[in-house]
């Protein structure tokens, strides 16, 4: 896994040019590329599944019915969660001394925060205020986007540095 964690932050600092450098530290410039690569990833399997897989129909477990834009949420979140978790451990923060355990369990932490915070946004978004679901999930991954940056730098992968 190493020499594709290596390739994808070469990839990435090829990008780190002037004005972003003199702007953006490198560190959280490699953050976000990882960013936005985990939330296309996210939004193009949340709109596959929302749209094909739930057929945009809800979803009934027996026990429980999810709306269609709630049950693609879920169903996404695995693919979200390793494929994040992934990159900004061996990309984006690959110097924390933390170990990976200790990052795992924070970064789980962490990222529960930003389910709850998605799942009251879609809640309100969709079903409030009426807006379509998938500009609601982008809408929503803008907020918690800030959310985990914060999380990640200054309690999951803390004392990373460049």
């Amino acid at each position: 896994m190493r020499p594709l964690a290596e390739l994808i932050r070469r990839a990435i600092d090829l990008f780190y040019v002037a004005p972003i450098a003199h702007v953006v530290p490198r560190q959280t410039f490699r953050y976000a590329v990882c960013g936005l690569l985990t939330l296309g990833l996210d939004a193009l399997w949340y709109a596959l599944f929302y749209n094909f897989v739930f057929d945009r129909v809800n979803f009934d477990l027996g026990w429980l019915v999810l709306s269609p834009h709630i049950a693609a949420l879920f169903l996404v979140f695995p693919v979200t969660f390793f494929t994040g978790f992934w990159l900004n451990r061996h990309v984006a923060f690959r110097t924390s001394p933390l170990g990976a355990g200790t990052q795992l369990g924070r970064y789980a932490l962490s990222v529960a925060g930003s389910v709850l915070l998605t799942y009251g946004c879609m809640k309100l978004l969709v079903e409030a205020c009426g807006i379509w679901p998938t500009p609601s999930k982008v809408l929503t991954n803008v907020v918690t986007v800030v959310y985990s940056y914060l999380m990640a730098k200054y309690f999951t992968f803390r004392h990373a540095d460049e």
